[in-house]
């Protein structure tokens, strides 16, 4: 015989209603003790109890369920902004259906589209960067919407960022502080907030040393390892002077390393290289590589409080921008030019 909800309340010694609160995520809500709720699921779990999710959806008249779409899953970033997203918001009771948009907006759209299909309560979204009239009309409807990462300079969405363009500045200054003038940077996806205020970032830092961003020291078109080597094959071709790279993304960086081996060159005697993103594996490389970090459990973390708080309040935060801290990493992938 199945365990129901009344035999949990029992068990408890709440009422039913307590017990279904504390089980939904809704104790807060209710000015229900966080004692009384931790005794509530302990009981639960105990008696084997499983709530029926589609019972519960039509009693409730809501699903539960939080959409995150993120543009690539295989970067560890965004698998990283997608966990810590699904933790924090399983902890207030809601589940999470996880989306790969494959850096394309068409995917993205489709995708979203979809999950709208399923009853989301809520979207969390890594979006492509560069069209955002879908995601302003689903927010307009009235649906939560959080963009995490790439946000749009000219939007009212409410979104996380990281300080993207400080954090580019402070790169490119510890390259020229060793030194280097001839610097390749390996870009991620033109157009998106990241990548154009990296671009910034980096022409700050020249531009207080007097020198001028070269165009032709720029390639790359996406975040990924297949646009770092090519660019990096690119670049020493066109600019073999070239004694410092600035990779937008590990895997650009992951790229280009690959690149430097082919050439029986060595990092950092013979090119230095500088990234953002610390991903885990950053400091188990051969050499491991100097960064710049993203707080990601802060941006992952954040994104999930501000769903949660709209799911609650039924009302859009005031402050709609919210950037997030970068801090350098400084490993051993950088040494002086012409060491």
């Amino acid at each position: 015989m199945s365990v129901t909800l009344q035999d949990v309340a029992n068990a408890a010694g709440v009422s039913v209603s307590v017990a279904s609160r504390s089980l939904n995520g809704r104790a807060r809500e209710y000015r229900i003790s966080e004692a009384t709720e931790k005794t509530v699921k302990k009981t639960a779990a105990k008696l084997g109890f499983r709530p029926s999710q589609v019972a519960r959806s039509l009693r409730l008249k809501r699903s539960g369920l939080v959409g995150v779409v993120v543009p690539d899953l295989s970067n560890p970033f965004f698998a990283s902004i997608a966990r810590e997203v699904t933790l924090a918001t399983e902890h207030d009771g809601y589940s999470v259906i996880v989306a790969d948009s494959r850096e394309t907006t068409a995917n993205e759209e489709k995708l979203i589209e979809q999950l709208l299909g399923r009853q989301i309560e809520a979207l969390v979204v890594c979006p492509v960067g560069r069209q955002h009239e879908h995601l302003t009309a689903i927010d307009a409807s009235g649906l939560p919407v959080v963009l995490v990462d790439r946000g749009f300079a000219k939007s009212k969405l409410v979104q996380v960022t990281s300080d993207h363009r400080c954090g580019a500045q402070r790169a490119t200054e510890l390259l020229l502080e060793h030194g280097h003038r001839s610097i390749g940077v390996l870009q991620g996806l033109p157009g998106t907030l990241p990548n154009d205020q990296r671009i910034e970032g980096l022409r700050d830092a020249l531009a207080k040393h007097d020198l001028q961003l070269d165009s032709s020291m720029i390639a790359g078109h996406s975040f990924s390892e297949h646009s770092g080597y090519e660019s990096a094959k690119q670049l020493l071709s066109m600019h073999p002077n070239i004694t410092a790279f600035f990779a937008f993304s590990t895997p650009n960086a992951l790229g280009a390393l690959r690149v430097i081996s082919e050439k029986g060159l060595r990092v950092p005697n013979d090119l230095s290289i500088v990234t953002f993103d610390d991903i885990p594996f950053a400091d188990f490389m051969n050499v491991p590589l100097t960064t710049i970090a993203q707080d990601v459990p802060a941006l992952g973390r954040t994104a999930a409080e501000l769903i949660i708080q709209q799911l609650r309040s039924g009302k859009r935060p005031r402050t709609k921008k919210h950037s997030m801290n970068v801090q350098l990493v400084n490993r051993d992938s950088i040494c002086e030019a012409g060491r």
